[in-house]
């Protein structure tokens, strides 16, 4: 497998592509570039149509990259390109939580000082997650109360964080 990189502008968009992509989220994937870099190729056919990677072609438009990397699968037929461009999307949605997991993982890069904003959750997604009951936030009123103004301190790593 060879990643290339590709001008932007060469790149086509499948036009029945049935996954959206909301201004919102196309910044949330151009904040993940430019945090970690480009980790995940586009994925095109031999022709520069696009198979998967649609938000960051759009993310990489919006950050004013002139070329992309890309991975050509030219083997695939058409039916298969079809097909592959629904199975990445919903496969990836078909994954599940650990919610005990992902609140620890949550509470120790806040304790790093990372920015939790870059992860694509919401605040209030995050204040549910690292604040729900097994956590022990201290008393029963404080659970489910947190004023969304006023950082609170983590039961568990005891940092600050602003849902």
């Amino acid at each position: 497998m060879k990643v290339n990189d590709r001008p932007v502008e060469s790149l086509i968009p499948y036009v029945n592509n049935s996954r959206t992509h909301s201004d919102e989220q196309v910044v949330q994937i151009a904040a993940s570039i430019k945090e970690f870099g480009w980790t995940n190729p586009i994925l095109t056919d031999g022709e520069n149509g696009v198979i998967a990677g649609h938000g960051r072609l759009l993310a990489a438009r919006q950050l004013g990259y002139k070329t992309v990397p890309c991975i050509e699968l030219s083997h695939l037929s058409e039916v298969q390109k079809k097909a592959y461009i629904l199975a990445d999307n919903k496969l990836a949605e078909n994954a599940g939580w650990s919610m005990d997991i992902l609140a620890l993982e949550l509470h120790g890069l806040n304790s790093g000082g990372f920015d939790l904003g870059l992860l694509g959750f919401s605040a209030d997604e995050l204040t549910e997650i690292m604040f729900e009951p097994n956590f022990e936030p201290g008393t029963e009123d404080d659970q489910g109360r947190l004023d969304k103004k006023t950082p609170v301190v983590c039961p568990k790593c005891s940092h600050e964080f602003t849902p």
